[in-house]
């Protein structure tokens, strides 16, 4: 499979490459991503006291699968507030929505 490039919300190719190319590890890691991605979602929310400590963990995970842009997002809301919550939440959609199709078409 040819990984896509850094021009999407995934670079997915940087991934493969730290994989070394095992597919296995990188559905792995891609599914984990998502799961975790599910439950990180509802504490971006300026009401959740931990939304911070949240987008610290995003970021983390963001830059070791190459969505660098969410990885940006979440260093931006840490530095800047809450106010910068929705591009995180978006930024993480479009994550999510692309290693998504990653991996259908993955098999």
């Amino acid at each position: 499979m040819t990984a896509q490039g850094s021009d999407g919300a995934v670079d997915f190719a940087y991934l493969e490459d730290f994989a070394a190319g095992d597919r296995q590890v990188v559905r792995e890691v891609l599914t984990l991503f998502r799961q975790q991605a599910q439950l990180w979602a509802g504490s971006l929310d300026a009401a959740d006291p931990g939304w911070r400590d949240v987008a610290h963990t995003i970021k983390g995970a963001a830059r070791g699968v190459g969505a660098v842009a969410l990885g940006d997002a979440c260093a931006r809301a840490e530095a800047e507030g809450e106010g910068a919550l929705g591009e995180v939440r978006g930024a993480l959609d479009a994550a999510v929505a692309e290693i998504g199709g990653y991996l259908a078409r993955a098999g």
